[in-house]
């Protein structure tokens, strides 16, 4: 048996991925804060299945960047497999831009300290199996 096969790892490895995205979404907000018209975009969190439900089929929408001018940069990571979420409850800048810096620092802090849970579980999880399995 995998390791990915158990439960636990692979909503855990799930959840650190969703930070990671989220983390790059919310700094591409950070560093667009003064750009004309830009939109502050966020992820929705991902949902888990109850194990002890049969789980329907859902497809997520790639996120994709929008480029500006033909002399923009590239995204490197290319697409997420996570939803994007837009709220309409933001403040706009007399330039249009939709960023609230300190809303974005929670939400980074925020992101941060659930990255951090995720992966101290992961790795206690690993620690307990090790420790069932006689190597530790």
């Amino acid at each position: 048996m995998a390791i990915t096969d158990i439960p636990i790892f692979s909503m855990l490895r799930t959840k650190m991925q969703y930070s990671q995205e989220r983390q790059r979404v919310l700094a591409e907000n950070v560093a667009n804060a003064d750009t004309p018209n830009y939109r502050a975009r966020d992820l929705k969190a991902p949902k888990f299945p109850d194990p002890t439900e049969a789980a329907p089929a859902t497809t997520m929408r790639p996120i994709t960047l929008a480029s500006t001018d033909g002399t923009s940069i590239g995204a490197i990571g290319g697409t997420s497999s996570f939803s994007s979420s837009n709220k309409n409850g933001y403040e706009v800048r007399p330039t249009g831009a939709t960023v609230n810096m300190e809303d974005e620092m929670i939400k980074v802090a925020d992101n941060t300290m659930d990255y951090q849970a995720a992966t101290a579980l992961y790795t206690r999880s690993l620690n307990l199996l090790k420790t069932a399995l006689g190597k530790r």
